[in-house]
């Protein structure tokens, strides 16, 4: 497999390697010297979680209070998503910068994003499978959010399904209350760089 950097400095695009013969595909979708060696680190599995998603649903811009936070390791199994990392780390030079990678089942592609950085995703297909190799189990007094749409960040999420239908933004009610970027900023919920980095230090290398 692998290992590009994206926009957002700690995130990451995984391309694995497939496997096809007459009988399917096989792939490596983790391997954690490979993981070590990119990113720097160990990852430390906490859970795992799973989202199957109709075409239009947008979920995020999610992310923990740092430590632990929550670094998340993401894979569509079925159907597409546009996923989206968002550096939401103040005093960040990439503060307020996103970056976008496709997961589907035709590449099998997936997206690392470190602790302290801000992630959502939209589903292109009915059915889309999402998969979430986390490093912290979740806990609701440290989970925030940030608006989708927030025309700040101008995220440009697709319009148009999969399939050529077109897409509208479905949002839950708690995605579709959640502040702005600069709200959250204001109120203190972001996560500095500082305090990401020191965590990220503190972690084993193997």
């Amino acid at each position: 497999m692998t290992y590009r950097e994206l926009a957002v400095p700690g995130a990451f695009e995984i391309t694995p390697q497939q496997h096809e013969d007459p009988r399917g595909v096989f792939l490596e979708a983790f391997r954690a010297g490979a993981f070590a060696d990119a990113v720097g680190h160990a990852f430390d599995l906490q859970q795992v979680n799973c989202s199957v998603s109709a075409a239009g649903v947008l979920r995020g811009i999610h992310f923990a209070d740092v430590p632990p936070s929550q670094a998340k390791y993401v894979m569509c199994a079925r159907g597409a998503v546009l996923d989206v990392v968002v550096d939401i780390r103040v005093g960040s030079p990439t503060f307020g910068v996103w970056d976008a990678v496709l997961l589907d089942d035709v590449d099998r592609r997936a997206v690392y994003l470190s602790e302290g950085l801000g992630h959502a995703f939209l589903s292109l297909e009915d059915g889309s499978t999402v998969l979430y190799l986390c490093s912290a189990g979740y806990a609701p007094g440290r989970e925030h959010g940030i608006h989708p749409l927030d025309e700040e960040l101008g995220i440009e999420w697709p319009d148009t399904a999969r399939d050529g239908s077109p897409l509208t933004p479905l949002l839950s009610d708690k995605d579709a209350a959640a502040p702005t970027l600069a709200e959250a900023r204001s109120q203190g919920l972001l996560p500095t760089l500082d305090e990401v980095r020191t965590y990220v230090t503190s972690l084993p290398a193997r």
